[in-house]
């Protein structure tokens, strides 16, 4: 059948060139296939370089394990700001007012009845939970006996004392409801007085009351007669305690007693003052 085909005139020539093509595009082929794909050799040296440049990835398990480790372990940062963040258990600065009455003592007792009203009000500086420093103004009235208006030879009058302390506090808690404090420290005293009137004459020989009233010099009543008014200021000590109850988270009770003397050229003060008030 080819020998039929071969002897048709013009088939030889196309028969010839398709032969000639198809050896043509053959090297062509092979070159391409040779040039796209690597050797097996190839092959493993390229997987063995990837295997070392790329690095090793953790599982998701080990993942999970290493976030929570980093959540709960703190930076020593975070711990020293954890540490200074404590919430501080006491005040910088506490302020008291209260009122009450004073018992006397020593001379003062002698011209003056206990019972005489008060008024106070501090402020305490306090540097921890157990130590300050405490100011504190007080009124105190002293109101005359009639004794002492005999040896006067006066109707009526009156007497006070102001005074100014600058005390230690130290302060007790017990539990979170009740506490007390311990006060010690220098005071100032200002004790003025007024007679309404008096039938002593002026150098006239003092008796124990004008000694205790201030206007006394060299046994004698002043000489100009202004005897009638008394300004005594004394330098002295106080101390004493209190009790505090809390009512509220910033405001709390107290009851406080003390002890106060001032003396100046052989003239006492003496009061034993007892105030109730509020500390916040």
């Amino acid at each position: 059948m080819f020998r039929k085909l071969a002897t048709v005139p013009g088939l030889r020539i196309v028969l010839a060139g398709m032969f000639v093509t198809i050896l043509a595009g053959t090297p062509t082929v092979c070159a391409q296939q040779a040039a796209g794909q690597p050797t097996p050799d190839q092959q493993t040296q390229n997987q063995q370089s990837t295997d070392q440049q790329t690095p090793a990835q953790p599982s998701q398990a080990q993942q999970t394990d290493n976030q929570q480790s980093s959540g709960q372990e703190a930076s020593p940062e975070e711990s020293t700001s954890r540490r200074r963040a404590k919430p501080r258990d006491f005040k910088n600065w506490t302020f008291n007012a209260g009122g009450g009455a004073s018992l006397t003592n020593g001379a003062t007792r002698t011209f003056a009845r206990g019972g005489g009203g008060i008024g106070a009000a501090g402020v305490a500086r306090n540097y921890s939970k157990y130590f300050g420093l405490r100011a504190d103004i007080q009124f105190d009235n002293l109101p005359l006996r009639n004794s002492a208006l005999h040896l006067a030879q006066a109707s009526g009058g009156n007497d006070h004392v102001y005074s100014v302390t600058a005390d230690m506090i130290i302060n007790i808690p017990a539990t979170k409801v009740w506490g007390g404090y311990l006060v010690v420290g220098p005071s100032y005293f200002h004790r003025t007085g007024k007679l309404d009137s008096s039938a002593a004459l002026p150098g006239s020989a003092c008796n124990p009351f004008w000694m205790w009233w201030g206007d006394c010099f060299a046994g004698s009543l002043r000489l100009d007669g202004k005897f009638l008014t008394s300004t005594v200021n004394e330098f002295g000590e106080n101390f004493g305690g209190g009790i505090t109850r809390k009512i509220s988270p910033k405001l709390e009770i107290y009851g406080e007693f003390r002890y106060l003397h001032g003396s100046h050229a052989r003239i006492t003060t003496d009061l034993r003052p007892i105030t109730i008030g509020i500390r916040w």
